[in-house]
């Protein structure tokens, strides 16, 4: 059996193909959220562990339909963030919520939030197929969806090799396949572009953006900034646990350099 290969891609899948994974035929879950309630919101969020704060009054809120970058130094809160979102973690004080509820208070969560945190999250002998299988079993979703999303991120042809073959984009990939499984209405993803090649992450830009537009959200928390200038509507910066910034990339004149200049700015502010 050959090795993983040097790079990764997961170009191939057609516009139409792509679009079937969105489509919700006979779905008959409730409304998301009530009108003019956001999808995902913090409310004096704050995390401690000791004495150090690794979140300290965090407040935002995001609309159906946006795609959010996450931005910040390593350490600065927002996988911690991410975490309190997904009831994997308990707040010091405040709240997060999705669909104005904590994650554990979702009726069907897995058909709401679909979150990737860590690509190494996988039983290195299972193979990606059964992988998803034993995800797809655990929230009573068919196999079939498993045969749809392996063919949306071009995992057909490795579905049957043990994960611990997998390159890191590969993996990357069977994470976000993961994500998708309950045909979720809102997507957390922590360097959703980790171990892509350019092919990949330009598939993974058309892909989120199209997940947008279908009504849904997505915040990537991620520290490229020239590839969140290219995919997201707005960025909230954080830094030393505390959000300093929230920045609608239309409102900064030249893209991706703009972005640049701001958070450098906005996080090396006051440091020795």
């Amino acid at each position: 059996m050959s090795g993983p290969p040097s790079s990764t891609s997961i170009v191939g899948v057609h516009d139409d193909d792509r679009q079937s994974v969105l489509d919700r035929p006979g779905s008959d879950q409730a409304p998301a959220t009530g009108p003019g309630e956001p999808v995902v919101s913090a409310r004096g969020l704050s995390k401690r562990y000791g004495d150090a704060f690794a979140l300290e009054d965090v407040s935002f809120a995001l609309d159906a339909g946006t795609i959010t970058g996450f931005l910040g130094p390593n350490g600065a809160g927002k996988t911690t963030t991410l975490r309190l979102l997904l009831g994997l973690a308990q707040p010091t004080a405040g709240q997060a919520l999705v669909f104005a509820r904590r994650y554990e208070e979702l009726e069907h969560p897995a058909h709401r939030v679909g979150a990737v945190l860590e690509s190494g999250d996988f039983d290195p002998g299972r193979s990606g197929r059964n992988h998803l299988r034993a995800l797809a079993l655990a929230t009573g979703i068919s196999y079939a969806r498993v045969e749809q999303l392996l063919e949306l991120v071009e995992l057909q042809a490795a579905a049957h090799r043990p994960v611990r073959t997998y390159s890191l984009g590969m993996r990357q990939r069977l994470g976000l396949a993961g994500a998708l499984l309950g045909d979720p209405e809102l997507l957390l993803l922590d360097e959703p572009a980790n171990g892509l090649d350019p092919a990949g992450v330009h598939w993974l830009r058309g892909f989120l953006c199209q997940f947008a537009a279908s009504g849904r959200t997505v915040l990537i928390s991620s520290h490229v900034l020239a590839e969140v200038a290219q995919t997201v509507e707005q960025v909230l910066i954080i830094d030393r646990g505390r959000l300093i910034a929230t920045v609608r990339l239309d409102e900064l004149a030249d893209g991706a350099s703009s972005l640049e200049d701001r958070y450098l700015e906005l996080t090396t502010r006051d440091r020795p």
